[in-house]
C-alpha cells in the first residue's frame, strides 16, 4: 500500500466513531453471549474448526451480530461480502456470485453478510438460494426481526438460526472500561476520568446496545471540558447529558425496584389508573425492562382481575407482544394502555383463591382417583371394569347441563370457585346458579336426593407482595 493510501485509511479509522473502531477483532476480545460462545456450541466449534455453516444470527442492535460474523470469516480465513438487502439489485447478485466465483477457484470459501436480513426481499433471496445450496456461498444474515416471517423457507431451512440476547449491563461497563484504556482504537491517548456512577447509568440507559453504550461514553468524554492537568472529568451529570436521560433513584436489583413494583400492582388493584400511569413511566423512565414490566401486568390480569373482565388477559398479551414488535419508545404506549385498562377493570381474585384453595386440597387428600363414570375406556377390559359406565353425555341434555359429579367421590359437592358479584363474573355466578337449580331439578326427577354442598369461603390473599 502506498503511502498517501496508507494515511488515509489511518485518517478514516480514526474518525470512525468509538463503537466501530472497539469493534472486537476475534473471538478473544468479543464480550457477552456466554450462552452461545460455551465449549462445545455450534459458533464456538465453527470459529476453532473454520468449518463454515450459514448462519442467521437474530438479535436485538448492538448484541455483537455484525461482529461475530465477521469473526467466523477471518477463522475460516474466507472472503467476506457485506450485501445491502436494501440497496442492491440483480446486478449486484450477479457480481456477488462472480467474486465467489473467483474466489473458489483461489480455493478461497466466501462468506456474504446481509445485514437487516428481513428486508431481503423474496426475488433477491431466490436468486441467492442455489448458490447457498452448491456451498458457492456461505450466507450470514443478520436481523432484529423473527426470520421465520420474513426469510423464505427453503433457504431458512438451509441456515442456522442463532438467537442472540442483549448485553448485560456488566458487559457494557467492561467494554467502556476497556474502551477507556485502549490506546490504538480507544480512548486511552486521552487524560479521562469516569465516575463509577457514570458508567452505571450509561450502561442502564444503553439497553443491552454496544454501540449506543460506546456511543454515550465518547460523547461525554469528548464534550466534558479538561480540567487541572487536562483531565477530562466524566461524573453522572455527563452522562446524563450524554444520554440525553436523567437518572432516576432507581436500584433494578434492589429495594427500590421492589417499592415501585409494589406500587404499580397496588395502584391497579385499587383503581387508580393516575397512580398506575405514574408508577409505571416511574419505572420506564428509570430504566425497567419494558418486558418485564409487560409480564407483571399479565400476571395481575389473571391474578387480580380473572374473568370479572375476560378482555383483560389478552389485552395485556396484546400489549405485550406490541411491544415486542416496534420497541421503545412507541412500544411503551401498549405497556400504558394494559395499564390503564387494568386499573378501570373489575376486579376480582376468585381465580387465585381458587387455584390456592384447590392445591391445599390435594396436598391434604392426595391423588383421590377418578370416579370411574368419567374414566376413558378404550379397551373392552376397561368396559368391562365399569370404566365410562353410567357418563352422561352432556350436549344430549337440556341446555347441556347434567347432573353428575366429576370431583372424586371424597370430594362430591366441594366447592373452590367462587365467583363474585362484580364485572363478567356475576354473569358466570348466576349461570351456575341458575345450573344447580337444573341439576337439582334433575335429580329429584331421577329420585336421588341431591348431595349436600360443603361451602368453603374464598381464601383471602396475603396483600403483602
Amino acid at each position: 500500500m502506498d503511502k498517501s493510501r496508507e494515511g488515509e485509511l489511518f485518517a478514516t479509522q480514526a474518525a470512525a466513531p468509538l463503537a466501530e473502531r472497539m469493534r472486537p477483532r476475534d473471538i478473544n476480545e468479543f464480550v457477552g453471549q456466554r450462552q452461545l460462545l460455551g465449549e462445545g456450541s455450534l459458533l464456538s466449534r465453527v470459529i476453532a474448526t473454520g468449518q463454515l455453516v450459514s448462519l442467521i444470527l437474530w438479535g436485538p442492535p448492538g448484541s455483537g451480530k455484525t461482529t461475530l460474523a465477521r469473526i467466523v470469516a477471518g477463522s475460516a480465513q474466507a472472503e467476506f461480502l457485506s450485501f445491502s438487502a436494501v440497496l442492491s439489485g440483480v446486478k449486484d447478485i450477479r457480481e456477488v456470485v462472480e467474486r465467489a466465483r473467483g474466489a473458489a477457484a483461489m480455493g478461497r470459501r466466501t462468506i456474504l453478510f446481509v445485514d437487516e436480513i428481513h428486508r431481503f426481499n423474496k426475488a433477491q433471496q431466490d436468486a441467492f438460494l442455489p448458490h447457498v445450496e452448491s456451498g458457492l456461498i456461505t450466507l450470514i444474515g443478520a436481523t432484529t426481526e423473527n426470520p421465520s416471517f420474513e426469510v423464505i423457507s427453503p433457504l431458512l431451512s438451509r441456515c442456522r438460526v442463532v438467537v442472540l440476547g442483549p448485553l448485560t449491563e456488566d458487559d457494557l461497563k467492561e467494554l467502556m472500561r476497556r474502551a477507556l484504556v485502549e490506546r490504538e482504537r480507544g480512548l486511552g491517548n486521552m487524560a479521562v476520568e469516569v465516575a463509577d456512577e457514570a458508567l452505571d447509568h450509561l450502561a442502564a440507559q444503553a439497553d443491552g446496545d454496544a454501540r449506543r453504550a460506546l456511543g454515550g461514553l465518547e460523547a461525554a468524554v469528548v464534550t466534558a471540558e479538561p480540567g487541572a492537568g487536562g483531565v477530562r472529568r466524566v461524573g453522572l451529570r455527563e452522562a446524563e447529558e450524554a444520554m440525553q436521560k436523567r437518572a432516576l433513584l432507581y436500584d433494578k436489583a434492589g429495594e427500590e425496584h421492589y417499592n415501585l413494583i409494589s406500587a404499580l400492582h397496588k395502584s391497579l388493584r385499587d383503581s387508580d389508573p393516575d397512580a398506575a400511569l405514574y408508577w409505571l413511566a416511574r419505572m420506564l423512565e428509570s430504566g425497567e425492562e419494558p418486558l418485564y414490566l409487560a409480564r407483571r401486568m399479565v400476571r395481575f390480569a389473571s391474578e387480580d382481575i380473572g374473568n370479572a373482565d375476560p378482555q383483560a388477559l389478552p389485552l395485556t398479551l396484546a400489549a405485550m407482544e406490541s411491544y415486542r414488535f416496534l420497541g421503545t419508545p412507541e412500544g411503551e404506549l401498549a405497556l400504558v394502555q394494559a395499564a390503564l385498562y387494568l386499573a378501570c377493570a373489575p376486579k376480582s381474585n376468585a381465580a387465585y383463591a381458587a387455584l390456592g384453595q384447590v392445591r391445599r386440597e390435594i396436598n391434604e387428600s392426595g391423588a383421590l382417583p377418578v370416579p370411574l363414570h368419567i374414566r376413558n375406556a378404550p379397551t373392552g377390559l376397561m368396559k368391562r371394569l365399569g370404566y365410562g359406565a353410567g357418563y352422561q353425555y352432556a350436549h344430549q341434555a337440556r341446555e347441556g347441563v347434567v347432573a353428575q359429579d366429576d370431583l372424586p367421590d371424597r370430594l362430591r359437592g366441594k366447592r373452590f370457585y367462587h365467583p363474585t358479584d362484580r364485572g363478567f363474573e356475576k354473569t358466570i355466578r348466576e349461570r351456575l346458579a341458575y345450573w344447580e337449580r337444573l341439576k337439582r331439578a334433575q335429580r329429584e326427577q331421577a329420585g336421588r336426593e341431591p348431595q349436600p354442598q360443603r361451602e368453603q369461603s374464598p381464601t383471602k390473599k396475603d396483600d403483602g407482595k
